[in-house]
């Protein structure tokens, strides 16, 4: 392997900007647009007018790159844009634990989205449904004939199901599901688009009423999954073995299987890195953690959305999986030249390939948080990584908050408070 492609970049948190950029620069094969676009958030104020309404400015968050990540025997600089402490740091730490086993092996499902037509006011539900699934090729042929970008690139309508909901509140009610491969978008105008358009016919073979034509957030045709391995000596630490801490880890593992209270936490900390991802690749965030959220309920009850179990060999072992409706093409990405320069560097050339790696981050950010929690506490690290914050937010110049966090920390006192005596003593001082 070329030692340029290698994820492993020593004491990358120690370097200037400059030198990171530099990195990436070569990494990704970047060009001065795109170091351009990195510096200046990627998006002109005129092309934010027409994203979105009522636009009056633009409004920025830190891009940062994840490193050490290895997935499917191939070495990946993660994108992240957040702005909470410790999350790209966790996530660098815990992929480098996993990179001494290989790193991840990551799967996905074919892109399947869900639509859905809601009908009702109909005679006789039942017969209604049977002609719909009677006449599932003439429907599949009338949206496959609408063509477009997707169906070009050999995507499109899959199958179709009916739903029965028998006396609701509002009556019988159908729920059509047209199963439509988006290929390497997201994928939703292309499926609102093809409910829209064959509405009508549903409604003449139904013989009720179309009310709603909306896709489904709930993917779960359109699954990702990664899993991985730590041997127990390099989770040590000076206070536990390396056998007690993925007894631990196991053990918080279980609190978040059986406790929605706990795994509504636990997940959080799976999609920090998971949406950070999303975020910085242009991907609606929201749309893949409505979907995670939901298949996390599946069940009935919500859950944890990763697994850790003990070996026989005694090594740590974790999976994900979870639906990740995410693209390549189309949408942000089209757009916004900081999600092309992300994509880039990234370097991942379909959704699925994208799915699978957003899986691996959301797995090892989970594991970082669980570690903490179940070792030193998550307050340690994330305090220290937050001083420096905590400084700015006191009125530090810039070139003074390194110097006023180190002090914040040496002083075991990292409050906002402390910060802002230090800030006034260095004022005085001048």
């Amino acid at each position: 392997m070329d030692e340029s492609k290698r994820s492993s970049i020593g004491r990358f948190y120690q370097r200037s900007i400059a030198e990171r950029l530099a990195i990436a620069k070569a990494w990704g094969r970047l060009n001065d647009d795109d170091l351009q676009a990195l510096a200046d958030t990627g998006l002109r104020l005129s092309q934010a007018d027409l994203m979105i309404e009522n636009v009056i400015g633009r409004y920025s968050l830190p891009f940062a790159l994840a490193t050490n990540f290895r997935i499917n025997s191939r070495d990946y600089l993660i994108p992240m844009v957040i702005e909470e402490p410790s999350v790209v740091a966790a996530c660098s730490y815990a992929a480098k634990l996993f990179r001494t086993s290989g790193g991840f092996t990551a799967s996905s499902d074919d892109s399947v989205m869900i639509g859905q037509l809601q009908v009702l006011d109909m005679a006789d539900f039942e017969s209604a449904g049977a002609r719909l699934l009677a006449q599932k090729a003439r429907i599949l042929r009338a949206v496959n004939e609408l063509g477009g970008s997707i169906a070009a690139r050999g995507g499109g309508a899959l199958d179709l199901e009916v739903r029965p909901f028998p006396a609701t509140a509002v009556g019988d009610m159908l729920v059509v599901h047209l199963l439509y491969d988006t290929r390497d978008a997201m994928g939703a105008n292309a499926i609102n688009s093809a409910l829209e358009a064959i509405a009508p016919l549903i409604e003449r073979i139904s013989g009720g009423r179309v009310n709603l034509r909306i896709l489904s957030n709930l993917s779960d045709r359109r699954l990702a999954r990664a899993e991985g391995m730590i041997p127990p000596q390099v989770l040590a630490t000076d206070s536990a073995t390396g056998e007690q801490v993925v007894d631990a880890i196991v053990e918080a593992a279980v609190f978040a299987e059986v406790d929605p209270y706990r795994a509504a936490t636990h997940n959080k900390g799976v999609m920090n890195g998971i949406d950070a991802l999303m975020l910085a690749t242009g991907n609606d965030w929201r749309a893949v953690e409505a979907g995670a959220h939901a298949y996390a309920a599946r069940d009935g009850q919500y859950r944890s959305l990763t697994r850790w179990w003990k070996d026989d060999a005694g090594n740590l072992r974790g999976a994900i999986e979870l639906p990740l409706a995410a693209g390549v093409v189309g949408g942000a990405t089209r757009v916004h030249q900081g999600a092309k320069v992300a994509l880039k560097l990234l370097g991942a050339q379909s959704a699925r390939e994208l799915a699978e790696v957003a899986a691996a981050v959301g797995l090892a950010q989970n594991f970082a948080a669980i570690r903490a929690l179940a070792t030193d506490g998550i307050q340690a690290g994330h305090m220290r990584l937050h001083a420096r914050q905590l400084a700015l937010a006191a009125g530090a110049a810039e070139a003074d908050a390194q110097s006023i966090a180190r002090q914040l920390i040496a002083e075991d006192c990292i409050r906002l408070e402390r910060a802002e005596e230090i800030v006034n003593e260095r004022k005085r001082a001048i």
